[in-house]
């Protein structure tokens, strides 16, 4: 929901960033990897209650992933880039509800589990989507120029990012934070089915 609005706020200061890494010689999927390692790190702090370097690797996570594909748009984007980009977004966006589980199993397990349910949810949603509809050649501008089909929906990147750092600053309340979360993202990811409901019940068009 949160995610176009970022962007027009981010994306002059990573445009020019990206543009000075990528003529040095740093690639897009340097800052990729460089952006999943520091989001590995980030969930190992978490698990070992290192909370304020925990924030900090969560901070340069969001930082390198937005450099990324600047980097890529100022050489050149490649399919390869964008599978990787979503591929480490996901995996990192489940070893951060997984690092609390296992920091405190009592409390954390269920809600993690559900919270990882609804992502796991959401993100075939998302997925499934994007695949029809790059099979039907459709094309969205609305988050800039993606590897992907985005379609919108009540919790995006920025909002999970919004979560993650509200776990780390108020880790008691995990559950409290968590189980809404996921009722959200099931709720997108309901609005997910109905659109493709509406916009894939009829015939592919011809080519």
């Amino acid at each position: 929901m949160l995610d176009g609005v970022m962007r027009r706020l981010i994306d002059p200061v990573t445009g020019q960033l990206g543009r000075r890494l990528a003529a040095s010689g740093v690639s897009a999927d340097q800052l990729t990897l460089a952006a999943f390692a520091a989001g590995m790190v980030c969930a190992a702090a978490i698990f070992l209650r290192w909370d304020l370097a925990a924030l900090l690797l969560l901070a340069a996570n969001r930082v390198l992933d937005g450099l990324d594909g600047a980097a890529a748009r100022a050489t050149r984007t490649t399919d390869r880039g964008g599978f990787l980009d979503i591929v480490c977004d996901f995996i990192f966006y489940g070893a951060v509800p997984l690092a609390f589980a296992l920091r405190d199993p009592a409390a954390n397990a269920l809600p993690a589990a559900a919270l990882l349910a609804a992502f796991y949810a959401n993100g075939a949603s998302f997925l499934a989507f994007s695949a029809i509809a790059a099979k039907r050649g459709m094309t969205s501008g609305r988050r800039g120029p993606k590897s992907l089909y985005f379609t919108t929906g009540l919790t995006e990147g920025t909002e999970t990012i919004a979560l993650f750092a509200a776990f780390i600053l108020f880790p008691d309340h995990f559950m409290l934070l968590a189980l809404p979360f996921a009722f959200l993202c099931m709720i997108t990811c309901l609005s997910r089915i109905m659109l493709a409901w509406h916009v894939f019940g009829v015939d592919e068009p011809a080519n």
